[in-house]
């Protein structure tokens, strides 16, 4: 098994960087694009792999496997959890790609959330990009090429990734995961190309309770009492989920603070130990925050496909809907609204993410005047 096989639905793409490590095109930045879900740090951390490989991504020695859990010294991997990437992280990062490799013949330095790049960060990575090191390569990923400065996109080689069909997600589910094929269907569906999401779906019960539990709304939505409980759910919801991931992170990291500046065996706690803890716990909450709103905006999306699916059945269109499983509930909804109607409350759903992502309009707030605006008519008697 190569490091490319992960990679699932972008064959394309996979040609086209190994014709690279071929010699043909090979350039020292590249800019990995596509949507949610398609892949784009899975492929870069493979192409990683395959340029540290001396078999062009084997998938078997010791680099490919040091690269793909993370600990090859010559591959560094920035993400962030945070709404911005900073400058001071930029900046170590362009100090790192000065140095010589340790291991290989190159350095590889991947920035996963390119598209958060302050505009301060992203000029203090220009200047590294537009000189590079002849053993140093760049990696960013992001949505899309307008999510980058027009400067720094220009002197990057672009790779895109497209949304992996339904097919391939189910057999890739099947082949390396082991799941049933019924399950691996309804979960490729569901995650609508989302790879991650879709393993999510296929291998854990409490996420597929509670996607039902969030499809299960908009038939529900009779009055203002139902609108308004289903936002304050769902504002709870997602809070409780994105609080049990990063408590745990927010916990080990306070607790390696702690041991770094000796509070623990000493029994007080320095000076500078202050300062740091404050900093540490700024930093947690911001990535709270932006936990909070990625579920959040996963949830929108599960809402939005079960109006599309209402859509369909409305016009009369062929193929399985993206929530066969509540096929019965999508009829309902179908009956009570035209397919204008439905279109309006995506609209609704999208003004809401916008306000929530972009305008910082509390999550709870949005989301009541969103439920509101998804309200269907009661069923006459």
């Amino acid at each position: 098994m190569t490091v490319w096989d992960a990679l699932v639905g972008q064959r394309h793409v996979v040609e086209t960087l190994r014709v690279c490590l071929g010699g043909r095109g090979m350039t020292h930045t590249w800019l990995f694009t596509g949507p949610p879900g398609s892949g784009r740090s899975n492929a870069a951390i493979a192409f990683a792999a395959a340029i540290e490989c001396e078999q062009d991504g084997c998938g078997e020695c010791q680099a490919c496997h040091t690269v793909l859990v993370g600990s090859h010294p010559d591959v560094t991997v920035i993400r962030t959890e945070r709404l911005t990437l900073g400058v001071d992280e930029v900046r170590e990062l362009v100090r790192r790609s000065a140095l010589a490799p340790v291991a290989s013949r190159h350095q590889v330095l991947i920035i996963e959330d390119a598209d958060r790049l302050t505009e301060q960060a992203g000029n203090a990575l220009l200047k590294a990009i537009e000189e590079p090191t002849e053993h140093t390569i760049w990696i960013l990923c992001a949505p899309t090429v307008e999510d980058l400065l027009p400067t720094i996109r220009s002197r990057c080689r672009q790779v895109v990734l497209t949304t992996p069909t339904d097919r391939e997600v189910a057999e890739h589910l099947i082949t390396a995961e082991g799941v049933a094929e019924e399950l691996a269907w309804s979960a490729a569906r569901a995650s609508q190309g989302h790879i991650g999401r879709a393993r999510a779906l296929a291998l854990h019960q409490d996420v597929r309770n509670r996607r039902r539990s969030v499809v299960g709304y908009p038939t529900s939505l009779t009055g203002l009492q139902a609108c308004l409980s289903a936002a304050a759910d769902l504002a709870e919801s997602t809070a409780e989920e994105a609080t049990t991931v990063t408590g745990e992170v927010d916990a080990r990291e306070k607790a390696d603070l702690a041991t770094s500046y000796g509070v623990v065996e000493r029994g007080r706690r320095p000076r500078e130990y202050a300062p740091a803890l404050a900093a540490l716990e700024k930093a947690q909450k911001t990535r709270a925050k932006r936990r909070h709103l990625d579920v959040i905006d996963r949830g929108l999306m599960d809402l939005v496909s079960v109006y599309r699916d209402a859509i369909k059945l409305g016009t009369g269109a062929d193929g399985e809907l993206i929530n066969e499983d509540i096929r019965p509930q999508i009829v309902a909804l179908a009956e009570l609204s035209s397919p204008e109607a439905q279109l309006r409350r995506i609209d609704a759903i999208f003004t809401a993410r916008e306000q929530m992502l972009e305008f910082n309009v509390p999550p709870l707030l949005a989301l009541e005047s969103m439920m509101l605006a998804l309200r269907v008519p009661r069923r006459s008697a």
